[in-house]
């Protein structure tokens, strides 16, 4: 057992030498998401969460890809009474995207995202080009980075 640990140690050294320190990207780790788009949908007046106070269901919720009519990956935030809808995959690519989020099939908002995936400096990131939300109200909280969708 000893052997194959002083191999595997070994090798592991060899692989970790064999990098090219000459590289202006040597040792550095560079790994930059972006940013995902999270909605918070509130009553207008009284700036209550509407799932929280029983107006929608997250089970209603539905992400439609207009393009194709397909459906769009989508997550609800329900730990700690956020309640909140996360879409996490735009922007991992270059590419338009436009999206319809729907509760009770009553369409909510249009999103249409503009995406660049850019490489810079040995990092590669996201760089939104336009962000549109439509037939909707909407504050952007900077703080949370969620989009409150103020609904009558």
């Amino acid at each position: 057992m000893k052997k194959v640990t002083t191999i595997l140690t070994i090798l592991i050294l060899l692989i970790i030498q064999s990098c090219d320190k000459n590289d202006n990207c040597y040792g550095k780790l560079c790994f930059t998401p972006p940013d995902p788009f999270e909605f918070e949908l509130v009553d207008k007046t009284t700036g209550e969460n509407l799932f929280t106070n029983g107006t929608y269901r997250s089970n209603d919720i539905e992400v439609i890809n207009i393009a194709n009519d397909s459906t769009f990956e989508y997550f609800f935030i329900s730990e700690n009474d956020l309640n909140t809808i996360l879409i996490p995959s735009i922007g991992w690519q270059t590419e338009d995207i436009e999206c319809s989020l729907r509760v009770n099939n009553s369409e909510i908002l249009r999103l249409f995202v503009s995406a660049r995936r850019v490489s810079e400096d040995c990092c590669t990131f996201t760089i939104y080009d336009e962000i549109r939300i439509e037939n909707v109200e909407y504050e952007l909280d900077n703080q949370t980075g969620f989009y409150r969708l103020l609904i009558d």
